[in-house]
């Protein structure tokens, strides 16, 4: 399985990351995670994006791709992979994807987790992980307008080449993760 998950910062995509590549015996390979953790070791990668993401700002799509394409590769090698946090911006998802043809490793479907702000704005407040680009009001409200400004047109783009199944991610976590598994399924 070759799975992309796409919604708002906060919306389950790590949640449902790790429970969807569970159940598929895929990699789950989360873009934010490994950004953090470059930040968290202060490698030079992290040195290269700590401004973005302190400020709620995307990291350059050449970076991001950078970042990721070992991960992929080895996780299509090893049974596949879900996604999450990338691609984020329209360009991103064109540049993925002229790099995945060749590889083999297209996605098969994306997952959107529609989550409505208000539900996303108190997710983001309750997290307790210290994280850099969670908890103040400031860059929580950028990180929204940064999603509706360059993620949401992802959604058009990818139901336009019939790999869109859009699911209502306000509940809770388990309810989201067995929709999501019957629409794949289903499919």
């Amino acid at each position: 399985m070759h799975l992309i998950l796409l919604g708002a910062p906060g919306s389950g995509k790590g949640t449902q990351g790790s429970l969807l590549a569970e159940h598929f015996g895929a990699q789950h390979i989360s873009s934010g995670q490994l950004l953090r953790a470059h930040l968290g070791d202060a490698t030079a990668f992290g040195k290269r994006i700590e401004d973005y993401v302190r400020t709620g700002e995307l990291v350059p799509d050449e970076v991001v791709l950078e970042l990721l394409r070992p991960a992929v590769t080895a996780a299509v090698a090893d049974g596949g992979y879900v996604l999450d946090g990338f691609p984020r911006t329209l360009r991103q998802a064109e540049l993925a994807f002229r790099e995945a043809v060749p590889m083999g490793a297209t996605a098969d479907a994306v997952v959107y987790l529609a989550v409505p702000d208000e539900i996303v704005r108190q997710r983001l407040a309750g997290r307790s992980e210290g994280r850099v680009d969670d908890g103040s009001s400031e860059v929580t409200e950028r990180r929204l307008r940064i999603f509706h400004a360059e993620t949401e047109p992802l959604l058009d783009y990818y139901r336009s080449r019939g790999l869109l199944v859009t699911i209502d991610a306000a509940g809770p976590a388990e309810e989201v993760t067995a929709a999501t598994i019957a629409a794949l399924e289903a499919r």
